[in-house]
Protein backbone atom coordinates (compact mmCIF):
# COMPACT_ATOMS: atom_id res chain seq x y z
CA UNK A 1 0.00 0.00 0.00
CA UNK A 2 1.40 3.73 -1.17
CA UNK A 3 0.84 5.25 2.35
CA UNK A 4 1.72 8.73 1.05
CA UNK A 5 -1.34 8.60 -1.85
CA UNK A 6 -3.61 11.59 -1.94
CA UNK A 7 -7.84 10.96 -2.17
CA UNK A 8 -10.44 13.79 -2.89
CA UNK A 9 -12.22 13.51 0.74
CA UNK A 10 -15.50 15.06 0.95
CA UNK A 11 -17.08 15.96 4.19
CA UNK A 12 -20.84 16.35 4.21
CA UNK A 13 -22.14 19.05 6.64
CA UNK A 14 -26.01 20.52 7.38
CA UNK A 15 -26.80 23.40 5.45
CA UNK A 16 -25.81 26.95 6.27
CA UNK A 17 -22.16 25.62 7.92
CA UNK A 18 -20.41 25.43 4.61
CA UNK A 19 -18.28 28.17 5.61
CA UNK A 20 -17.53 26.81 9.17
CA UNK A 21 -16.70 23.72 7.76
CA UNK A 22 -14.53 25.67 4.90
CA UNK A 23 -12.32 27.18 7.60
CA UNK A 24 -12.03 24.36 9.57
CA UNK A 25 -10.89 22.03 7.33
CA UNK A 26 -8.16 25.00 6.13
CA UNK A 27 -6.97 26.03 9.93
CA UNK A 28 -6.14 21.76 10.00
CA UNK A 29 -4.11 22.36 7.46
CA UNK A 30 -5.93 20.34 4.20
CA UNK A 31 -5.07 20.86 0.55
CA UNK A 32 -7.53 22.22 -2.13
CA UNK A 33 -9.92 23.14 0.19
CA UNK A 34 -13.66 24.00 -1.68
CA UNK A 35 -16.93 24.32 -0.62
CA UNK A 36 -20.24 23.29 -2.21
CA UNK A 37 -23.45 23.12 -0.99
CA UNK A 38 -23.97 21.03 1.99
CA UNK A 39 -19.99 19.86 1.85
CA UNK A 40 -16.67 20.67 1.67
CA UNK A 41 -14.31 18.34 -0.54
CA UNK A 42 -10.09 18.58 0.32
CA UNK A 43 -6.92 16.55 -0.36
CA UNK A 44 -5.22 14.17 2.06
CA UNK A 45 -3.82 11.16 2.56
CA UNK A 46 -4.35 8.57 4.85
CA UNK A 47 -3.46 10.66 8.29
CA UNK A 48 -5.52 13.61 6.59
CA UNK A 49 -8.72 11.09 6.60
CA UNK A 50 -7.48 10.06 10.50
CA UNK A 51 -7.23 13.90 11.46
CA UNK A 52 -10.61 14.91 9.90
CA UNK A 53 -12.58 12.30 11.54
CA UNK A 54 -11.29 13.02 14.71
CA UNK A 55 -10.88 16.86 14.80
CA UNK A 56 -13.54 18.24 12.30
CA UNK A 57 -16.63 19.85 14.88
CA UNK A 58 -19.10 20.64 11.70
CA UNK A 59 -18.65 17.57 9.29
CA UNK A 60 -21.54 15.07 9.49
CA UNK A 61 -18.86 12.01 7.87
CA UNK A 62 -15.70 12.18 6.25
CA UNK A 63 -15.74 10.38 2.61
CA UNK A 64 -12.97 9.20 0.19
CA UNK A 65 -14.41 9.92 -3.44
CA UNK A 66 -12.87 7.19 -5.54
CA UNK A 67 -14.05 8.82 -8.65
CA UNK A 68 -17.09 11.29 -10.56
CA UNK A 69 -18.29 10.56 -13.49
CA UNK A 70 -21.51 11.23 -15.94
CA UNK A 71 -24.23 7.86 -15.68
CA UNK A 72 -27.76 8.35 -17.94
CA UNK A 73 -27.28 4.90 -18.20
CA UNK A 74 -26.46 1.48 -15.76
CA UNK A 75 -23.92 0.14 -18.37
CA UNK A 76 -21.96 3.41 -17.90
CA UNK A 77 -22.70 3.31 -14.55
CA UNK A 78 -21.72 -0.24 -13.92
CA UNK A 79 -18.54 0.49 -16.54
CA UNK A 80 -17.55 3.40 -14.27
CA UNK A 81 -17.93 1.75 -10.98
CA UNK A 82 -15.42 -1.56 -12.50
CA UNK A 83 -13.03 0.74 -13.23
CA UNK A 84 -12.28 2.17 -9.84
CA UNK A 85 -9.38 0.17 -7.65
CA UNK A 86 -11.75 -0.88 -4.74
CA UNK A 87 -8.88 -3.87 -4.15
CA UNK A 88 -6.92 -1.00 -2.73
CA UNK A 89 -9.53 -0.41 -0.04
CA UNK A 90 -11.72 -3.77 0.63
CA UNK A 91 -10.11 -7.29 1.24
CA UNK A 92 -11.73 -10.77 -0.19
CA UNK A 93 -13.67 -11.20 3.38
CA UNK A 94 -15.00 -8.06 3.95
CA UNK A 95 -18.76 -6.43 3.74
CA UNK A 96 -19.43 -3.98 0.93
CA UNK A 97 -22.62 -2.53 1.68
CA UNK A 98 -24.04 0.13 -0.60
CA UNK A 99 -26.47 2.95 -0.28
CA UNK A 100 -26.90 6.45 -1.58
CA UNK A 101 -29.41 8.58 -3.42
CA UNK A 102 -30.33 10.20 -6.98
CA UNK A 103 -31.91 13.18 -7.52
CA UNK A 104 -33.11 14.87 -11.14
CA UNK A 105 -31.19 11.60 -12.68
CA UNK A 106 -32.06 9.36 -15.42
CA UNK A 107 -31.02 6.79 -13.27
CA UNK A 108 -34.03 7.71 -10.16
CA UNK A 109 -34.31 4.20 -8.82
CA UNK A 110 -31.97 4.34 -5.79
CA UNK A 111 -32.54 0.34 -5.80
CA UNK A 112 -31.87 -0.28 -8.94
CA UNK A 113 -28.54 1.56 -8.84
CA UNK A 114 -27.65 0.11 -5.72
CA UNK A 115 -27.55 -3.74 -7.40
CA UNK A 116 -25.55 -1.81 -10.74
CA UNK A 117 -22.82 -0.48 -8.31
CA UNK A 118 -22.80 -3.83 -6.32
CA UNK A 119 -22.19 -6.27 -9.12
CA UNK A 120 -19.76 -4.03 -10.56
CA UNK A 121 -17.83 -4.14 -7.47
CA UNK A 122 -18.30 -7.95 -6.69
CA UNK A 123 -17.17 -8.47 -10.68
CA UNK A 124 -14.12 -6.07 -10.25
CA UNK A 125 -12.86 -7.58 -6.86
CA UNK A 126 -13.39 -11.34 -8.51
CA UNK A 127 -11.23 -10.09 -11.18
CA UNK A 128 -8.12 -9.41 -8.70
CA UNK A 129 -8.84 -12.28 -5.83
CA UNK A 130 -9.86 -15.10 -8.44
CA UNK A 131 -12.81 -15.39 -6.58
CA UNK A 132 -16.55 -16.26 -7.14
CA UNK A 133 -17.91 -16.01 -4.07
CA UNK A 134 -17.63 -12.97 -1.68
CA UNK A 135 -18.05 -14.19 2.31
CA UNK A 136 -18.74 -10.64 3.39
CA UNK A 137 -18.58 -11.71 7.10
CA UNK A 138 -15.04 -9.54 7.42
CA UNK A 139 -15.52 -5.87 8.68
CA UNK A 140 -17.66 -3.65 6.79
CA UNK A 141 -16.35 -1.15 3.98
CA UNK A 142 -19.43 1.13 2.90
CA UNK A 143 -19.65 2.36 -0.15
CA UNK A 144 -22.20 5.37 -1.13
CA UNK A 145 -23.07 7.10 -4.01
CA UNK A 146 -24.61 10.25 -5.27
CA UNK A 147 -26.52 10.77 -8.80
CA UNK A 148 -28.04 14.40 -9.24
CA UNK A 149 -28.12 15.99 -12.99
CA UNK A 150 -26.75 12.67 -14.57
CA UNK A 151 -23.78 13.38 -12.41
CA UNK A 152 -22.48 10.47 -10.21
CA UNK A 153 -19.71 10.17 -7.08
CA UNK A 154 -18.37 6.91 -5.53
CA UNK A 155 -17.08 7.58 -2.39
CA UNK A 156 -16.04 5.16 0.40
CA UNK A 157 -17.88 6.35 4.06
CA UNK A 158 -14.36 6.30 6.46
CA UNK A 159 -16.81 7.47 9.56
CA UNK A 160 -19.16 4.57 10.33
CA UNK A 161 -21.44 6.31 12.75
CA UNK A 162 -22.19 10.47 12.11
CA UNK A 163 -19.68 12.15 13.39
CA UNK A 164 -21.95 14.23 15.63
CA UNK A 165 -21.88 11.10 17.96
CA UNK A 166 -19.05 12.45 20.11
CA UNK A 167 -20.18 10.21 22.73
CA UNK A 168 -20.65 12.17 25.53
CA UNK A 169 -24.49 12.51 24.57
CA UNK A 170 -26.25 8.84 25.72
CA UNK A 171 -29.37 10.31 26.79
CA UNK A 172 -31.00 13.73 25.65
CA UNK A 173 -34.29 15.57 26.62
CA UNK A 174 -36.91 15.98 23.39
CA UNK A 175 -35.70 17.72 20.27
CA UNK A 176 -32.07 18.11 21.19
CA UNK A 177 -29.84 20.24 19.22
CA UNK A 178 -27.45 18.46 16.90
CA UNK A 179 -24.10 18.49 18.11
CA UNK A 180 -22.71 19.62 14.68
CA UNK A 181 -24.71 22.32 14.57
CA UNK A 182 -23.89 23.31 18.12
CA UNK A 183 -20.36 23.63 16.98
CA UNK A 184 -21.22 25.80 14.17
CA UNK A 185 -23.44 28.25 16.43
CA UNK A 186 -20.68 28.13 19.18
CA UNK A 187 -18.66 29.13 15.58
CA UNK A 188 -20.36 31.85 14.41
CA UNK A 189 -20.13 33.07 18.24
CA UNK A 190 -17.07 33.24 18.57
CA UNK A 191 -16.08 31.30 21.41
CA UNK A 192 -12.61 31.62 22.34
CA UNK A 193 -10.07 30.47 25.13
CA UNK A 194 -11.67 32.61 27.52
CA UNK A 195 -15.17 33.25 26.81
CA UNK A 196 -18.06 32.89 29.27
CA UNK A 197 -21.26 31.08 27.91
CA UNK A 198 -24.44 30.94 29.15
CA UNK A 199 -27.79 28.75 28.34
CA UNK A 200 -30.62 29.57 29.69
CA UNK A 201 -32.83 26.88 28.90
CA UNK A 202 -29.87 24.06 28.02
CA UNK A 203 -32.09 20.85 27.47
CA UNK A 204 -29.05 18.50 27.53
CA UNK A 205 -26.50 20.51 27.51
CA UNK A 206 -25.00 20.10 23.71
CA UNK A 207 -24.81 23.94 23.21
CA UNK A 208 -22.19 24.63 26.42
CA UNK A 209 -20.61 21.33 25.83
CA UNK A 210 -19.68 22.08 22.14
CA UNK A 211 -18.23 25.89 23.41
CA UNK A 212 -16.57 23.98 25.56
CA UNK A 213 -14.62 21.68 23.62
CA UNK A 214 -14.03 24.37 21.06
CA UNK A 215 -12.63 26.64 23.94
CA UNK A 216 -10.23 24.23 25.02
CA UNK A 217 -9.85 22.92 21.45
CA UNK A 218 -10.65 19.29 22.32
CA UNK A 219 -11.02 17.06 18.95
CA UNK A 220 -14.78 16.31 18.91
CA UNK A 221 -14.02 12.90 17.64
CA UNK A 222 -10.94 12.28 20.31
CA UNK A 223 -13.13 9.34 22.45
CA UNK A 224 -14.80 7.55 19.91
CA UNK A 225 -13.71 4.67 16.74
CA UNK A 226 -14.60 5.18 13.24
CA UNK A 227 -15.08 3.08 10.36
CA UNK A 228 -11.66 3.47 8.82
CA UNK A 229 -9.87 2.08 11.92
CA UNK A 230 -11.29 -1.52 11.32
CA UNK A 231 -10.53 -1.34 7.68
CA UNK A 232 -7.43 -3.98 7.32
CA UNK A 233 -6.20 -1.93 4.27
CA UNK A 234 -6.04 1.17 6.25
CA UNK A 235 -2.66 1.95 8.23
CA UNK A 236 -3.51 2.04 11.81
CA UNK A 237 -0.25 4.28 12.78
CA UNK A 238 -2.36 7.17 10.55
CA UNK A 239 -5.11 7.13 13.48
CA UNK A 240 -2.63 6.85 16.37
CA UNK A 241 -0.32 9.58 15.12
CA UNK A 242 -3.69 12.01 14.74
CA UNK A 243 -4.87 11.41 18.35
CA UNK A 244 -1.41 12.18 19.70
CA UNK A 245 -1.96 15.15 17.69
CA UNK A 246 -4.95 16.20 18.71
CA UNK A 247 -4.36 15.48 22.51
CA UNK A 248 -0.91 17.72 22.14
CA UNK A 249 -3.78 20.48 21.02
CA UNK A 250 -5.89 20.70 23.85
CA UNK A 251 -5.39 24.22 25.58
CA UNK A 252 -5.83 23.04 29.44
CA UNK A 253 -4.76 26.28 30.40
CA UNK A 254 -7.93 28.41 28.83
CA UNK A 255 -10.08 30.20 31.23
CA UNK A 256 -13.66 29.15 29.46
CA UNK A 257 -16.78 28.49 32.24
CA UNK A 258 -20.08 28.12 31.48
CA UNK A 259 -23.43 28.84 33.13
CA UNK A 260 -26.73 26.93 32.75
CA UNK A 261 -30.00 26.39 33.78
CA UNK A 262 -33.68 24.75 32.77
CA UNK A 263 -36.96 24.46 34.41
CA UNK A 264 -36.65 20.74 33.80
CA UNK A 265 -34.86 18.65 36.71
CA UNK A 266 -34.09 16.10 34.28
CA UNK A 267 -32.62 18.43 31.48
CA UNK A 268 -30.43 19.83 34.91
CA UNK A 269 -29.09 16.38 35.97
CA UNK A 270 -28.31 15.19 32.14
CA UNK A 271 -26.37 18.61 31.56
CA UNK A 272 -24.51 18.02 34.20
CA UNK A 273 -23.58 14.24 33.19
CA UNK A 274 -23.24 14.83 29.67
CA UNK A 275 -20.96 17.70 30.54
CA UNK A 276 -18.69 15.29 32.84
CA UNK A 277 -18.83 12.68 30.30
CA UNK A 278 -16.96 15.32 27.73
CA UNK A 279 -14.30 16.09 31.07
CA UNK A 280 -16.18 19.41 31.33
CA UNK A 281 -17.56 19.08 34.41
CA UNK A 282 -15.86 21.32 36.64
CA UNK A 283 -16.23 24.43 33.83
CA UNK A 284 -19.64 24.17 33.34
CA UNK A 285 -21.91 25.07 36.62
CA UNK A 286 -25.80 24.00 36.29
CA UNK A 287 -28.86 24.87 38.11
CA UNK A 288 -32.84 24.59 38.12
CA UNK A 289 -34.43 28.09 37.89
CA UNK A 290 -37.12 29.90 35.67
CA UNK A 291 -36.69 31.72 33.13
CA UNK A 292 -38.20 34.86 33.89
CA UNK A 293 -35.34 34.30 36.73
CA UNK A 294 -32.22 34.26 34.99
CA UNK A 295 -29.34 36.31 35.53
CA UNK A 296 -25.56 35.41 34.12
CA UNK A 297 -23.32 35.20 37.19
CA UNK A 298 -21.58 38.01 35.83
CA UNK A 299 -21.16 40.44 33.07
CA UNK A 300 -20.10 40.27 29.49
CA UNK A 301 -21.57 36.32 28.93
CA UNK A 302 -22.06 34.99 25.22
CA UNK A 303 -25.53 33.53 25.65
CA UNK A 304 -26.20 30.80 23.45
CA UNK A 305 -29.44 28.90 23.14
CA UNK A 306 -32.28 26.54 21.07
CA UNK A 307 -35.83 28.05 22.31
CA UNK A 308 -38.51 25.22 21.78
CA UNK A 309 -39.88 26.40 18.15
CA UNK A 310 -43.57 25.96 18.66
CA UNK A 311 -45.60 23.53 16.72
CA UNK A 312 -49.37 23.23 17.66
CA UNK A 313 -50.78 26.68 18.51
CA UNK A 314 -50.39 26.39 21.65
CA UNK A 315 -46.81 25.78 22.01
CA UNK A 316 -46.30 28.72 19.59
CA UNK A 317 -47.66 30.96 22.02
CA UNK A 318 -45.62 29.99 24.71
CA UNK A 319 -42.75 29.62 22.60
CA UNK A 320 -43.26 33.46 21.67
CA UNK A 321 -43.55 33.89 25.59
CA UNK A 322 -40.24 32.54 25.76
CA UNK A 323 -38.53 35.10 22.94
CA UNK A 324 -40.15 37.67 24.81
CA UNK A 325 -38.20 36.69 27.92
CA UNK A 326 -35.47 36.23 26.60
CA UNK A 327 -35.49 39.56 24.41
CA UNK A 328 -35.88 40.75 28.17
CA UNK A 329 -32.50 39.41 29.26
CA UNK A 330 -30.50 40.61 26.86
CA UNK A 331 -31.78 44.61 26.97
CA UNK A 332 -30.96 44.05 30.76
CA UNK A 333 -27.60 42.48 31.20
CA UNK A 334 -24.66 44.47 30.57
CA UNK A 335 -22.44 43.42 27.71
CA UNK A 336 -24.63 40.67 26.62
CA UNK A 337 -24.33 39.05 23.44
CA UNK A 338 -27.08 36.81 22.23
CA UNK A 339 -26.79 33.90 19.55
CA UNK A 340 -30.46 32.75 19.04
CA UNK A 341 -31.96 30.00 17.01
CA UNK A 342 -35.12 29.93 15.52
CA UNK A 343 -37.49 29.26 12.95
CA UNK A 344 -40.04 31.79 13.25
CA UNK A 345 -40.39 34.46 10.85
CA UNK A 346 -41.39 37.58 13.47
CA UNK A 347 -38.60 36.58 16.13
CA UNK A 348 -37.37 39.60 16.17
CA UNK A 349 -39.90 41.56 16.52
CA UNK A 350 -41.12 39.34 19.15
CA UNK A 351 -37.80 40.09 21.34
CA UNK A 352 -37.93 43.32 20.36
CA UNK A 353 -34.75 44.06 18.03
CA UNK A 354 -33.31 43.37 14.90
CA UNK A 355 -30.65 41.40 14.90
CA UNK A 356 -27.13 42.76 14.04
CA UNK A 357 -26.72 39.66 11.87
CA UNK A 358 -28.62 36.74 10.45
CA UNK A 359 -27.50 32.90 9.51
CA UNK A 360 -29.94 30.93 7.77
CA UNK A 361 -29.68 27.20 9.03
CA UNK A 362 -31.51 23.86 9.43
CA UNK A 363 -31.87 22.28 12.73
CA UNK A 364 -32.78 18.65 11.07
CA UNK A 365 -35.03 19.35 8.42
CA UNK A 366 -36.54 22.70 9.74
CA UNK A 367 -36.01 25.98 8.50
CA UNK A 368 -34.63 28.33 11.01
CA UNK A 369 -32.34 31.21 11.63
CA UNK A 370 -29.55 32.20 13.98
CA UNK A 371 -29.90 35.73 15.34
CA UNK A 372 -27.04 37.42 16.32
CA UNK A 373 -27.05 40.04 18.53
CA UNK A 374 -23.86 41.82 19.93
Amino acid sequence: MDEKKLFTLNAPCLFGLESVLKYEAGKLGFADVEAGNGYVNFSGGYEEIARANISLRTAERVRIQLAAFKAETFEELFDNVYAINLEDFIQADEAFPVTGYSLNSKLASVPACQSIIKKAAVKRLESKYHIQRFPETGQTVRIQFSLMKDQAAIFLDSSGVGLHKRGYRKNSVIAPIKETLAAGIADFAHIGRDSFVVDPLCGSGTLLIEAGLRALSVAPGLGRRFAFEFWKKFPQAAAKTERERARDLIRRDAKFEAFGSDTDPEAVELTRENAGKAGLGSRIKIKRGELSAFKPPRAGAALLTNPPYGERMLDIKQAEEIYALLGGIYKKEDGLSSYIISPHENFERIFGKAANKRRKLYNGMIKCQLYMYF
